[in-house]
């Protein structure tokens, strides 16, 4: 990755700059193509002011932060664009995907406490259970919901012929799903 620190209305520091570009060193190992990386690092009064800008393949990113510390600041600074890298990555990994989920109408938001689910990590949890598909009536049905454990039965409804869903409601009454027509 080929990175400039510039120092604005400050005195050069070789153990800042050491310490940034081993912060930056991180994200080549998060981008597919060596990028370019531009890091402004200033002091206005008592703030320390440190701006951004990395370019890549087919992303931009720029982000400033500022705290009373510089080292603190550009901490803050790399997990704020670890955090837009991850969400770029995120949305180019779904469009390869084919989902054809509207990039421009994205509302996904980064984070730090959440971990995203993977669509793998979803099918492995889904446990298939078969059920009965003998026609019954809807007393039936509600009988053998009582008698269960469960929070709803499925049974195919002997008068209209078609998928039900029997369940109970948290204040103790009992539901009907039905298919329309």
């Amino acid at each position: 990755m080929q990175t400039s620190v510039t120092f604005k209305k400050m005195d050069s520091s070789d153990s800042l700059k050491a310490y940034a570009q081993k912060k930056l060193d991180k994200f080549d190992r998060m981008l597919d193509n060596p990028g370019e990386v531009h890091l402004v690092l200033s002091v206005q009064k008592i703030r320390h002011i440190a701006e951004l800008t990395l370019t890549c393949d087919r992303i931009n990113i720029h982000a400033t932060e500022e705290s009373e510390n510089m080292y603190s600041t550009i901490d803050t600074l790399m997990d704020k664009v670890r955090g837009q890298i991850k969400k770029h990555k995120e949305k180019i990994k779904r469009h390869m995907s084919g989902n054809k989920q509207s990039l421009k109408n994205d509302t996904l938001e980064f984070n730090a406490t959440q971990t995203p689910i993977k669509p793998d990590q979803m099918t492995e949890e889904i446990i298939i259970e078969p059920i009965d598909n003998k026609p019954m009536d809807v007393d039936d049905a509600v009988s053998e919901l009582n008698s269960s454990n469960q929070s709803f039965f499925v049974f195919n409804n002997a008068r209209t012929e078609q998928l039900n869903v029997l369940y109970k409601h948290q204040n103790g009454k009992l539901g009907l799903i039905q298919p329309r027509g």
